[in-house]
């Protein structure tokens, strides 16, 4: 009679790893198809499945896990320049920009894994990309800073900021409400940037735009915890409803028309928190809500030069 185990059996082709964690527990790995496999083909397709596995694994490693910073990103980028003119250097301007992104991203993991994690290898993982990213980075910035000098004033505006993100990273809180919106600033403050390296001037209504970005940012920071992290949590909710409130009166004084989109923000800051709805879609609509601010900032005529 075969006695009932209260775990699966281990393949025949699996040898057991010791657990150099100390979680209790051996992990089997795989070696891979038997010798009758090679007759049949399967070692070839097991091979090839296991480069692709293993190169969807770096790259998962290497590209930052933040979905919705991309759009903090990319939105003020595309703003300023669009509103002061492309210019060639912007094809520059914007991979150096996430570069340094990825680069402060992996910096900021090396440093709280420093501290927190007990694997030593799980630091030591961050030094690659963050090492590639920022030699790319510098490879970009370099020329950039060697044509516009005053990209490097730009960047010191913004080292205080990054500053403050270190500092959460290392006491891994990361997820602050403080800390996300210390990461808005700089990120709409790019706005501004491209802007002026299209040929914009000060008064040519990028500072309102900027300000438009900082208003509908700030405000995701807040409104993403009420559909994840303080899903729960009426405090937080009441908070959005409040700011969004706000944010609509504070945009309507830069523009009246900008207060189609940050309407919709509001609406959505009150109807949305609560229900469930998959992450996936939570993103899906924050794009939209981006892509929505970023029409009317540029094709709306809401700020003529």
């Amino acid at each position: 009679m075969t006695a009932a185990f209260p775990f699966p059996r281990r393949a025949a082709n699996a040898t057991v790893r010791a657990d150099p964690y100390g979680t209790g527990r051996a992990a089997a790995r795989d070696l891979g198809p038997g010798p009758s496999a090679a007759r049949t083909g399967l070692c070839t397709a097991y091979i090839r499945g296991m480069s692709t596995s293993r190169g969807r694994r770096a790259l998962r490693r290497w590209i930052p896990n933040q979905h919705g910073a991309w759009a903090m990103l990319v939105v003020p980028f595309l703003a300023g320049a669009l509103l002061g003119g492309f210019d060639g250097w912007h094809a520059v301007l914007l991979p150096a920009w996430l570069l340094a992104y990825c680069a402060a991203f992996h910096g900021q993991q090396y440093l709280r894994l420093r501290r927190v994690s007990r694997n030593p290898r799980a630091p030591r993982r961050h030094l690659a990309p963050l090492a590639g990213f920022g030699a790319a980075f510098a490879m970009c910035a370099v020329p950039l800073a060697a044509a516009y000098p005053w990209l490097l004033i730009a960047a010191l505006c913004a080292a205080p900021f990054f500053a403050v993100n270190l500092v959460y990273a290392y006491r891994n809180d990361e997820r602050a409400t403080v800390n996300g919106i210390a990461a808005v600033v700089p990120a709409c403050g790019m706005l501004l940037v491209s802007d002026r390296l299209g040929g914009g001037t000060v008064d040519s209504g990028a500072w309102q735009a900027a300000a438009a970005c900082l208003l509908y940012f700030t405000g995701t920071v807040l409104y993403v915890k009420t559909m994840i992290r303080e899903r729960g949590s009426e405090t937080f909710r009441v908070a959005s409803a409040v700011y969004h409130g706000l944010a609509v009166v504070a945009a309507v004084s830069l523009d009246a028309w900008l207060a189609v989109p940050f309407v919709v923000f509001f609406l959505r800051a009150l109807a949305l928190p609560g229900r469930k709805v998959r992450i996936a879609v939570v993103g899906a609509v924050e794009v939209l809500c981006s892509l929505l601010l970023l029409a009317f900032i540029v094709c709306g005529g809401l700020f003529p030069r």
